[in-house]
Order: structure tokens, then sequence, then C-alpha cells
């Protein structure tokens, strides 16, 4: 077959290194979207972002987040009825911020609504989902939830924020 040819490893320039910097560095090439994962406990809202977040099905209506193991703000949430799960929008990059902080209050100047479930929506997202956690998976240093869709919110005119190499960025814009 024309154009293919095989090569050792060594020879492309593969390394079988799996240390976390060389793992980071080559997850960081993919870019993904930044959700926020909100719900209210005890009366006050608590969330976190996440950057690992993907649709896994539409019938039944699924959705996964990765969470690290050694989140402190993941069981507080995970048991709470209702999860708002909502994709950030160019410009949420300090909202972004201010939810992925260890200290402090999360949601000091975020605009948020809480839905009569206890689900938390930021305000200006690209995308509202309320959700409830359908299965939680071991996954190395993290867990996976899986999450099911019970009501949703799309606002398509609104860009997402995109997370890339690291940092933020924004998407093009132009069609191809």
């Amino acid at each position: 077959m024309a154009g293919i040819r095989v090569a050792a490893a060594d020879q492309i320039g593969l390394t079988s290194e799996a240390d976390p910097a060389t793992l980071r560095r080559a997850y960081g090439c993919f870019p993904s979207g930044v959700v926020a994962l909100c719900g209210v406990d005890d009366a006050e809202p608590a969330g976190m972002a996440a950057s690992s977040f993907t649709s896994v099905s539409l019938a039944p209506p699924l959705v996964s987040v990765c969470v690290a193991n050694e989140s402190a703000t993941w069981p507080r949430l995970r048991v709470l009825p209702r999860l708002g799960l909502s994709v950030f929008a160019e410009g949420h990059e300090g909202v972004c911020r201010t939810l992925s902080a260890k200290d402090g209050d999360r949601f000091a100047g975020v605009s948020w609504t809480r839905t009569p479930r206890g689900a938390v929506l930021i305000g200006g997202a690209s995308a509202w989902l309320e959700c409830v956690l359908q299965e939680e998976l071991p996954a190395g240093d993290h867990h996976i939830a899986l999450l099911r869709v019970l009501a949703l919110r799309c606002f398509p005119e609104t860009a997402p924020l995109v997370f890339h190499g690291s940092r933020f960025r924004r998407l093009s814009g132009e069609d191809r």
C-alpha cells in the first residue's frame, strides 16, 4: 500500500515514558470544553470546574465528567439530588478559575441560578444540563461520574470556552 511504512517506536520519536508531565503535555494536545458542575449543599452553592466533560449517549441521555480522587468538592456534590452542569462560554475564564480555587468563596461575583430541584446553573453559559449521578466508576487517580440528563437548555449562539495546551482559547468562528 502506498504511503504506509512500518517504523520502530524509537525511530519516530515515541517514548514509553508515562510520567505525569509527559502525559499532561500529550493530553493538552486535545482541546476540550470546560464545564461547571454545581449544586446546593446546606442551602449554599457548591461547585467545581472540569475540563474532562464528554457526551456519552443520546438514549438514555448521558454525559460524563472525570473528577480527581483528591477533590474535596466532589464528595459534597455526588450526594446531592440534582447537579447543574454549565458549559462555560467565551469570557468565563475568570469564573472557571474562581470555581477551580482551593480556598475562598467560589461563587463570589459569579452569576448563578438555582433550579427548584437544587441544581446550580452558571449565567451566560453555552448550555445548561440538570443531571443526576447515575454511576461512578473508579479510573486510576480519578473517578468517572456518569450523569443522566433530566432537563436542559442550550444557547447555540453563545460560543463555548475552549481549554487547550493548558490555556483558555476561543474558537476561530471560521467555518470550513
